[in-house]
């Protein structure tokens, strides 16, 4: 025996050899096909996102057990959730059981129809009501249109680039963009909403069987933030949280969300119990910190909004306007003066109701 090892009192030696594993595992495997990657977070927890092959727009989650596997999100149209499905190989060949929608934004459900008849999906009751037609059409709203209606001409100018490039590699790279850019143009128009067909309200529980017995899947929904229906997807043993778009590394969305609600909800999901979140756009996050730096945006946000819709300000004037530099410092994306006019319609929407 080793004079280190001989040394060791044995309760140490015994602990080190069972954390041994978990401190190997905790390095993660990393896996890809052509369209997608897989970081596996905790044994059977993997955080999927697009390699750039194919138009995916956000960040998936598949949990694979012994006998089926759960997606969490379906990407932004089914040809990009069939090239999920057809990339599960390289990880599991477990058959999916369940999907769930973290929320009904278009770059998260959209690719509901390609999953296979028998596949449950799972969502909150104001998702379902809004990708069956229960509130509004989805295709016809702001949301998809202001993300969507632009594909056409950026296509037709990275076809200007592409025949204007005279060096072969910068040419290759542009004709690699445009390509990607024109095969999401052209998948756009097979969109059919298609809705969970097994809904919740505040809380749902699936447990999972796994090698060492079975993973609990907590469901949840802490109130209206990003969207009315957000669902945080949350795995208690493993210490993970799937946010959605609820909670991102940067600035999230807001054309559709509840501003003066959404940092109350964020309280909810600091109250987990987490070692990682795993945002719906970014890479996985291992701080709560950024969480408490958005709420306070938000809070800051509606506030100068709030002043400007009082002293009858036109919300276009405002986005251009409201000036919420003093948080670069958390989101560098602030360069200056102004955000998303989006937001702002949406903000000065939901003062009008009041």
């Amino acid at each position: 025996m080793n004079n280190k090892i001989r040394n060791v009192p044995f309760l140490a030696f015994l602990l080190a050899l069972v954390m041994l594993p978990t401190a190997i595992f905790a390095q993660g495997r990393v896996v890809e096909s052509d369209s997608h990657r897989f970081e596996e977070v905790a044994e059977g927890v993997w955080h999927v996102s697009g390699t750039g092959s194919i138009h995916t727009m956000s960040n998936a989650m598949v949990l694979v057990g012994e006998f089926d596997t759960l997606v969490v999100d379906s990407h932004v149209t089914p040809a990009a959730a069939r090239a999920l499905l057809d990339s599960l190989p390289v990880i599991t060949d477990k058959p999916v059981r369940y999907l769930v929608n973290s929320h009904y934004h278009f770059d998260h459900a959209h690719g509901n129809q390609s999953f296979p008849a028998g596949v449950e999906i799972i969502g909150h009751e104001f998702t379902r009501a809004k990708l069956n037609g229960e509130i509004g059409n989805v295709l016809e709203e702001n949301t998809f249109k202001s993300f969507s209606d632009p594909v056409p001409t950026m296509v037709a100018n990275l076809e200007q680039q592409v025949n204007s490039e005279s060096d072969p590699t910068r040419r290759a790279q542009l004709q690699e963009r445009l390509k990607v850019q024109r095969d999401y143009m052209n998948a756009i128009p097979e969109v059919n909403p298609t809705p969970p067909n097994i809904t919740l309200q505040d809380k749902m529980t699936l447990f999972q069987v796994v090698s060492r017995g079975s993973r609990e899947i907590q469901l949840l929904h802490f109130g209206r933030a990003h969207t009315g229906g957000d669902v945080v997807i949350y795995l208690p043993q493993e210490r993970i949280a799937f946010t959605g778009d609820m909670m991102l590394p940067g600035l999230a969305y807001m054309g559709d969300g509840h501003v003066d609600e959404w940092p109350a909800s964020l309280e909810g999901l600091k109250s987990l119990d987490f070692d990682a979140w795993l945002p719906g756009h970014g890479p996985v996050m291992r701080s709560k910190e950024q969480i408490t730096n958005f709420q306070e945006y938000l809070r800051d946000l509606w506030a100068k909004a709030e002043g400007m819709h009082s002293g009858s300000m036109g919300w276009e004037e405002a986005a251009g306007q409201i000036d919420m530099s003093n948080h670069a410092d958390n989101f560098p994306q602030i360069r200056g003066p102004g955000v998303d006019p989006r937001a702002m319609r949406r903000i000065f929407s939901l003062l009008d109701d009041r």
